[in-house]
């Protein structure tokens, strides 16, 4: 680190600014603008926390900030790195991104004091997280990529082709209580828990026992790294949200987005195609756009200009369908991650709603200068933050297995929700049909209780007392944690 800890945590007790300003939201939502005008204002310097512009190239599927943009308020942790790396991570991010804020916030003795105000900002929200939050696994994440035969990162990759049933064989012989609350199929988390257990010689479920037991830990992380941080969740309605992300996919075709996937391919991912080694999962090639337009940059030079143009049609559909996905699961996370999130350690968020655009100065910028201003002098906002749900009282780790279906569920809202599916009330039919002069089967398998009824009906604003447009009431998405096993909500260890 640049700074002594220790020095830092004494800067940060000195002085009531808010030691840094984070702004959440979907992409699309303005973030970067607004957190230019709060560094102009403020005297601010951006750190851009987001897992593909930090690699070089790729500027406009990536919507990194223009040179004039990036001219009116310094910014860091944009195009360093080669796009040819695939095994940069959130631990390499978090060292840089780290030692920038204390540079920041640290105060020097000298005339070349610095004493910015740090603005965090990007959609990659485990980044983010990494830097709010403390973890125990520091020294271990530290290592990651320093072993032999290509290190931890490696050793990963290579425990993940093992599938579900070997990986979940492995970690039940040195980890069975971590096997428990992974789901057999969730072959990244299994692999992560014997890649820390390979690596420390401890197990990784009690490596999570020691962080809840922490003073302002839980599951998910450590205590906070800054005390009362500013942060800001940028929201909008669904529809207006999705329009305007139309609109933006529209706007990269009109300024090169194909012409700049094309020379990309041909200079990076030709060759990888070729010898049939190209990986969408890693690296810059996970950037939404290569995927969705593989067929088009990959077809045959005797290809029709018809089906090129079927073919390019369809990549920018589902260009728009996958950021439009994207900017689902990102609103998702801030509820999760924030609004659910269990324990004392949760700093507050201001809900900006960011829905009429010819609103901004109103609606977005000023409340926002104003809650800034109110933290720097110790005073409480006009605005209230969100109000956290406390809906932490379900255990999304616990494992059910439900013998009609044949299916093992991890988490008690995943498990009520199966308890109500089509599929398992046929099952129950079915059973109830094949013994006739039996007991009804009852919905419940013998031995289980239900969880009980969620107490709370969604996120809430104080001041206004509206639902905010991004939560997952007014986007249609259910309110229980994701139950895909792909799904990054890990705690960051």
């Amino acid at each position: 680190m640049a700074a002594p800890v220790r020095g830092l945590q004494c800067a940060l007790k000195k002085s009531t600014v808010p030691p840094l300003v984070v702004i959440l939201g979907a992409t699309g939502t303005g973030k970067s603008k607004l957190a230019i005008e709060i560094g102009k204002r403020r005297q601010g310097e951006i750190i851009s926390a987001d897992s593909m512009q930090v690699y070089r190239g790729l500027d406009i599927i990536t919507n990194k900030v223009t040179a004039e943009e990036r001219a009116q308020c310094r910014h860091h942790m944009i195009s360093f790195v080669d796009p040819l790396v695939s095994s940069y991570t959130v631990v390499d991010f978090r060292n840089k991104a780290l030692a920038l804020i204390s540079f920041m916030i640290l105060p020097m003795k000298d005339m070349y004091s610095r004493e910015k105000l740090p603005i965090i900002v990007g959609g990659t929200n485990y980044y983010i997280e990494s830097l709010l939050w403390r973890v125990l696994m520091d020294k271990v994440q530290e290592n990651e990529g320093e072993g032999k035969d290509g290190g931890s990162p490696d050793r990963k990759a290579e425990l993940e082709k093992l599938g579900g049933a070997e990986l979940h064989r492995r970690l039940t012989v040195v980890d069975p209580e971590m096997a428990s609350m992974l789901h057999p199929h969730d072959t990244r988390k299994m692999a992560r828990s014997l890649q820390v257990h390979a690596e420390t010689g401890v197990p990784h479920s009690h490596w999570l026992e020691e962080q809840r037991g922490q003073e302002g830990g839980d599951g998910l992380g450590g205590p906070l790294r800054y005390p009362d941080p500013c942060i800001f969740w940028l929201h909008a309605d669904k529809e207006s949200i999705d329009e305007r992300l139309d609109r933006r996919v529209d706007d990269m075709l009109s300024t090169g987005l194909i012409a700049e996937l094309r020379d990309f391919h041909l200079r990076f991912n030709q060759q990888k195609i070729q010898d049939q080694s190209q990986n969408y999962q890693h690296g810059i090639f996970q950037s939404i756009g290569f995927k969705e337009f593989h067929e088009y940059l990959t077809c045959p030079d005797e290809t029709t200009q018809e089906d090129r143009d079927t073919l390019r049609t369809k990549g920018v559909e589902n260009l728009k369908m996958a950021t439009r996905r994207y900017a689902r699961k990102q609103n998702k996370w801030v509820r999760n991650r924030f609004l659910k999130r269990p324990g004392d350690n949760v700093p507050a968020v201001y809900g900006l709603d960011v829905t009429d655009v010819s609103e901004w100065e109103e609606t977005v910028l000023s409340p926002a200068l104003h809650i800034l201003d109110s933290l720097t002098k110790g005073e409480r906002p006009a605005v209230e933050p969100i109000k956290v749900e406390g809906a932490g009282q379900r255990n999304k780790r616990s494992r059910h297995a439900c013998e009609l279906c044949d299916k093992v569920i991890i988490g008690d809202l995943e498990w009520t929700a199966h308890l109500k599916s089509k599929k398992h009330h046929y099952h129950v039919r079915k059973k109830r049909k094949s013994e006739p002069e039996s007991e009804p089967a009852s919905d419940q398998p013998q031995g289980t209780t239900p969880p009980p009824t969620p107490t709370t009906d969604g996120p809430t604003l104080g001041k206004p007392t509206t639902l905010a447009p991004g939560s997952a009431e007014a986007c249609g998405e259910p309110e229980s944690p994701g139950t895909s096993p792909t799904e990054k909500e890990a705690p960051v260890l």
